[in-house]
Order: structure tokens, then C-alpha cells, then sequence
């Protein structure tokens, strides 16, 4: 069963603008709820819109096994009410897309095909849906840096610095523009709308953009075959690899086929990745399958 919360988020998003206030109005005494990026769609956002308990990208259905479908019910509420402009202090590398929550670790994965929407270098108008907006608050937006790869953890110091707008009093659809730099290739933008007034409430978004293109990898100069035979070179030790039945440690980067022991199981990874407090393999269904 849904809870009270889901079916007002549900409700929310199904009435006009006008009748807002009254469905808002409904929901006083449950938790926060207040927005996200619509345009570029945050990940939370694209996975609701896909449809909680059917989504169809590969992303979404992952997001959907390791976390469940209630935190899309619940898309406009990846938010701390402790932030209060502490965001870096608060939040750990690998966590950035859930605010560090566990509610919302399906966020975090690590893959390199969450629905993306194509851009390009230059001016790029962005959208931010609130379902309660919350007068004067600080809005901060970042993208990913050159070269960043996002089958790793999203860590703070991935992120270069887009555009701040201060004391801002957005409407239910706020829009700003941004310069995005040179890119190639798949990369993310990030938002932090810290609200100033009256709360320490701060919200978190990760939207994953297509620069598409990137660059052919020069080829190496032609050299002319050696005049002698060539030396055999001396036997390398081959690194270490995950040995079967290692217990499951948190920060430890696991490859598809890996074996770990938890709390007594033998598991194997599905998919590789960088574990992350949360992702147990009891919890995490879509990462480990138990023997």
C-alpha cells in the first residue's frame, strides 16, 4: 500500500497549477515535499515519469530493484532539513544523487545510460518544477568536469561550478540560463536549492545530459619493423583479484561475477560497481544474487 505521502505527491502531480495550493494544503502534517529539475529531467524525476511500477529504461528498472518504487512516488523530496548550506560536509562522495539517503540510493548507481537529455556547449535553459515553493532561497548549479566517468562514484570534487542565483522566490516552473562549457560525451548537472528563511532545508537533483560526439583517439605513428628479434620480456605478476568468499566491505570496488560472503551468504555481482553503505547485497538485488 502506498503511503499518505505518495498518493498527495500522486495527486500533486495530476491537478492544474491553480488547485496546488489546495492539494498542498491537505498535506500540512506529512513529510517535506518540493521539487525537482523537470528540464533537464533529474533522475528521480525521468524514473517517475517512466511510472514507478513499470519504468522502461534499463536505469530506472535498476533504480526501482535496489531501492523500491516509493521513492518515485516521493520524487520531489531528495532533501536534508539538516543542510543549512553544509551540503560538503554532510553528504558523502557516492551519495551526492541521494542527498545521502538510504531511501534514495537507486539514484546513486553507477551506470552510463540513465535517460539523458542531448545539449550542447553554450546557453541551455533550465527548469525547475516546485510543487511548493518556498520564497527566498539560494539556488546553486555545477556540472560534472572534463574527462568524468560515470560508471564511478560521483564524488564533490567531480563537480566544477555552473551558476548561482541568490534570494530567489521561484514560482511552481523556475527558469534560469546556463552556460554549459566544452563537453563531450555523457555528464551530469547538479542542483542544490538551499532554502534561506524560516528552514535549513536544502534539495539535491542530478540530471544527466548528452554532449554526444567526443574524440577519435589518434593513431599511433608507424615505425619500421626491428632489424633484431625482440627480447621476451620477463613474466608480470598478475594483479590480485577478488578471491571467492571475501566478506562485503563498503568502498571496495566489485566486479560482474565477483563472490562475497554477507552475514553468513555467498553472493555474486551482477553488475560492477563501488559499494556504498545501504547497498548490502540483501538490500541491493539488482547489484548481488545470492548463491
Amino acid at each position: 500500500m502506498r503511503s499518505a505521502h505518495a498518493k498527495v505527491a500522486l495527486a500533486v502531480a495530476a491537478v492544474p497549477a491553480a488547485s496546488l495550493a489546495a492539494v498542498l494544503a491537505g498535506s500540512a502534517g506529512t513529510a517535506s515535499a518540493h521539487g525537482t529539475m523537470s528540464d533537464p529531467p533529474s533522475r528521480v524525476f525521468a524514473c517517475k515519469q517512466e511510472g514507478p511500477e513499470n519504468p522502461t529504461s534499463d536505469a530506472c528498472k535498476a533504480a526501482v530493484a535496489v531501492a523500491g518504487t516509493q521513492p518515485f512516488y516521493d520524487w520531489n523530496e531528495v532533501s536534508r532539513l539538516d543542510a543549512g548550506g553544509r551540503s560538503r560536509e554532510i553528504i558523502p562522495d557516492g551519495q551526492l544523487c541521494s542527498a545521502g539517503r538510504a531511501k534514495y540510493r537507486g539514484l546513486d548507481l553507477q551506470r552510463a545510460d540513465w535517460p539523458a537529455r542531448a545539449v550542447r556547449p553554450g546557453p541551455l535553459t533550465v527548469t525547475y518544477y516546485a510543487t511548493a515553493p518556498h520564497q527566498d532561497s539560494n539556488f546553486d548549479f555545477s556540472i560534472t568536469r572534463d574527462g568524468w566517468d560515470p560508471t564511478q562514484p560521483l564524488r564533490w570534487a567531480d563537480l566544477v561550478p555552473l551558476a548561482s542565483f541568490t534570494h530567489q522566490n521561484p514560482s511552481t516552473y523556475t527558469r534560469w540560463t546556463l552556460n554549459l562549457p566544452q563537453r563531450t560525451g555523457r555528464h551530469l548537472i547538479y542542483s542544490i536549492w538551499q532554502r534561506v528563511v524560516g528552514s535549513d532545508e536544502a534539495f539535491y537533483t542530478c540530471s544527466d545530459v548528452d554532449f554526444g560526439g567526443g574524440t577519435t583517439p589518434t593513431p599511433p605513428p608507424t615505425t619500421p619493423p626491428p632489424t633484431t628479434p625482440p627480447t621476451t620480456p620477463p613474466p608480470t605478476t598478475p594483479p590480485p583479484t577478488q578471491q571467492p568468499g571475501d566478506t562485503w566491505t563498503a568502498g571496495k570496488t566489485y566486479a560482474a561475477g565477483d563472490q562475497v560472503t554477507y552475514d553468513g551468504v555467498t553472493y555474486t555481482c551482477l553488475q560492477g560497481h563501488t559499494a556504498i553503505a545501504g547497498w548490502e547485497p540483501p538490500n541491493a538485488p539488482a547489484l548481488w544474487r545470492s548463491a
